[in-house]
C-alpha cells in the first residue's frame, strides 16, 4: 500500500514537472521567435498580381524551397493603397508568425485615404529591393525623349493625359516629381488615375492616354515587341537589364523615385521576434531562388535592416509627404 502511495506520488510529480517544462517551452517560444521557423502569414495589402503580390510569392518561394520557414501562406488584403491591409496587420498585435509587404505606394495611400494607421504603427523589418518607374509612349508618338514630354508641359500642361496607378501611388508622385523639377505645377499635370498597370496599358495602346507610368514589367512586352518606346527610367544610373534605356536625370530631369519593396511586423513582438523575423528575412535574400528573382524582375538589390532601413524609412516618408502636397492630396 505505501509502495502504491509512493509510486502515485511520483507520478504526480513526474506529471507536474512535464507540464512546467510545457509551460516553460511555451513562453520561451513567445520571446525567442521560433515560432516564426513554423508557420508565417505574409499579409499582402494588395490583389494578387501585383507588385507586393509578386514579393511575397517570390519571398514564400524562396523559403520555402530552403527549408527557412516551414510553413508559409499569403494572404491577400486589398484596398485603399495598401492602408486595408496595414489596419489587418496592427490588429494581429504580438503576432510573431506574420509579415506584411509594403513600400512607396503605401506611404502614398496613408497620406491620401488619411489613414488612422501608419507605418510607425508597425514594425521595421527589412527593405529587400528596388524596382524602377519609366515614362512610356507608343511608338508611333510625336515625343521622342523627355525634353519633348516637358516642353509639352510648359506649353500646356492639361494637354498631354499620362496615365498610371491611383492617386497618391508611385506613378502619379513620379510624375509630379518630373513636372515639378521642370518648373511646372504637379497640380497642373493631366493625371488619369488606373486601378492597376494593366488598365493603364491598356488606354496607352488604344490611344486614351498619351503618355504611361509603371513599373517598366507592366510595359516589357510591348517595347519589346516596339510598340512602346521608353522616354526615361527613375533610377541615378541605367539599370541592369535596362541598359538600352536613358534615366531621368541623364536627361536633365531630376527625378529618382525608386518603388522599393519591403517587410514590416505586427505591433507588440518581443525584440527576439524580431530579430528571428529579421533573420528569416536574411537568409531568403541570400537564397539563389531570390537572386534569381532580382535578376527576371530586373530588380535592385537594396536591402537593408535595422536602424538603417528605419532611417530610410523617415526620409522617405518626409519626401514623399512633400510631393503629395504639391499634387494637392494632403
Amino acid at each position: 500500500m505505501d509502495k502504491q502511495r509512493v509510486l502515485r506520488a511520483a507520478g504526480a510529480v513526474g506529471a507536474a514537472l512535464v507540464v512546467a517544462a510545457g509551460v516553460a517551452n511555451a513562453a520561451l517560444s513567445q520571446t525567442d521567435g521560433s515560432e516564426a521557423r513554423a508557420r508565417i502569414d505574409i499579409v499582402v495589402p494588395a490583389d494578387p498580381g501585383g507588385g507586393w503580390d509578386l514579393v511575397a510569392r517570390e519571398a514564400q518561394n524562396a523559403m520555402r524551397v530552403n527549408g527557412i520557414v516551414a510553413n508559409t501562406q499569403v494572404v491577400n488584403l486589398p484596398g485603399a493603397g495598401g492602408t486595408i491591409g496595414l489596419a489587418q496587420t496592427v490588429r494581429r498585435e504580438g503576432s510573431a508568425t506574420t509579415l506584411m509587404t509594403t513600400g512607396t505606394v503605401m506611404i502614398g495611400g496613408i497620406i491620401v485615404n488619411d489613414s488612422a494607421q501608419t507605418l510607425e504603427d508597425v514594425v521595421p523589418i527589412a527593405r529587400v529591393a528596388d524596382d524602377y518607374e519609366v515614362f512610356v509612349v507608343r511608338d508611333d508618338s510625336p515625343l521622342r525623349d523627355m525634353d519633348d514630354l516637358v516642353d509639352a508641359w510648359r506649353t500646356d500642361p492639361g494637354s498631354v493625359a499620362v496615365g498610371g496607378g491611383s492617386l497618391g501611388g508611385t506613378d502619379h508622385l513620379l510624375a509630379g516629381l518630373a513636372a515639378k523639377d521642370q518648373g511646372v505645377d504637379p497640380a497642373e499635370v493631366n493625371y488619369i488615375p488606373f486601378a492597376g498597370g494593366a488598365q493603364a496599358l491598356t488606354s496607352l495602346l488604344s490611344g486614351s492616354i498619351d503618355v504611361g507610368v509603371s513599373g517598366y514589367n507592366e510595359f516589357s512586352d510591348q517595347v519589346e515587341a516596339g510598340e512602346l518606346r521608353v522616354l526615361g527610367v527613375s533610377a541615378h544610373e541605367r539599370v541592369e537589364g535596362l541598359k538600352e534605356h536613358p534615366t531621368l536625370p541623364e536627361q536633365g530631369v531630376d527625378a529618382v523615385l525608386p518603388n522599393w519593396r519591403g517587410f514590416m511586423a505586427p505591433p507588440g513582438i518581443t525584440e527576439a521576434e524580431r530579430a528571428e523575423l529579421t533573420a528569416i528575412v536574411e537568409e531568403m535574400v541570400a537564397s539563389p531562388e531570390w537572386r534569381d528573382t532580382l535578376e527576371r524582375n530586373r530588380w535592385d538589390d537594396t536591402f537593408q535592416t535595422g536602424p538603417e532601413f528605419e532611417a530610410f524609412l523617415q526620409e522617405e516618408i518626409a519626401r514623399i509627404t512633400d510631393v503629395t502636397e504639391d499634387l494637392d492630396l494632403s
